[in-house]
């Protein structure tokens, strides 16, 4: 079995981590091969939207440390590449992907996990699942993009509160507080994410791409820089043949037939 079975069908491409024995934590490799496939998805026009979850107890438990924290002879320098090209690679991948993301979110999401499936674009969890800023228990500061997408999903105090005591937050209380979107029974979860993945994949796909990149870079945006994202987004979207689909459907009084193109 793979440790990130792939499947694509009706335009959706459904990730799923393989690792239960282990709450599906992620080795370099799975790592780099989830990298890789997102890049695919986001590239290939044929996919128009992604469902990432995990297998058994696990959403994802974060990077896999049961080989130690590095080892050898390390120089200043060495963490802060593996960093960059390891776990903020991956942040990228899922923040940088041109069709939306869905995290179903199964069960324990733990430090880098729990970033993972925060930086999605849409996050379904299941009544068991948890989230844990785990790294204040292990003396590390956090990374995988932690303290730029907490603050900005719950602000400075929320974030600091998750990150300084380290508590596992059920699945409720991260709906609370606006960390998910939808808590659903944990039978229901794929079924869920199957239905919203369909509505996504029959949408206008570069609409979403360039919606999805307004909303990220906004709040790192000054007024003028956003109106300007958002004027030049209309612009380049206004050539694609779903936008002319959508008007046409409009003035014709119909629903209209999206391609994602």
């Amino acid at each position: 079995m793979s440790e990130l079975e792939v499947e694509r069908s009706e335009q959706v491409a459904r990730l799923t981590l393989n690792r239960p024995e282990a709450l599906n934590a992620l080795t370099p490799a799975l790592r780099d091969r989830l990298i890789d496939v997102l890049a695919e998805a986001s590239a290939d026009p044929e996919v128009r939207a992604v469902v990432l979850t995990g297998t058994g107890r696990g959403f994802c438990a974060g990077a896999d440390l049961r080989g130690g924290p590095g080892g050898g002879d390390r120089v200043a320098g060495d963490v802060a590449r593996v960093l960059r090209v390891g776990a903020q690679r991956l942040i990228c991948a899922v923040l940088d992907c041109e069709k939306p993301v869905i995290a179903a979110v199964n069960g324990t999401a733990a430090g880098l996990g729990a970033h993972l499936a925060l930086a999605c674009d849409l996050v379904l969890a299941a009544e068991s699942a948890r989230f844990i800023e785990v790294f204040v228990r292990r003396g590390l500061v956090p990374d995988a993009g932690g303290a730029h997408l907490l603050p900005r999903l719950l602000g400075p105090h929320r974030a600091k509160e998750l990150m300084f005591f380290g508590d596992a937050l059920p699945a409720p209380d991260a709906l609370r507080l606006g960390l998910v979107n939808r808590v659903v029974p944990d039978e229901e979860l794929a079924k869920t994410a199957r239905e919203w993945a369909a509505r996504l994949a029959t949408g206008p796909t570069r609409a979403l791409a360039l919606t999805k990149h307004l909303v990220n870079t906004s709040l790192d945006a000054d007024r003028a820089t956003a109106f300007a994202a958002e004027a030049w987004a209309q612009e380049i979207n206004m050539t694609t043949e779903d936008a002319q689909e959508g008007l046409r459907a409009f003035l014709e009084r119909r629903s209209p037939e999206f391609r994602g193109r």
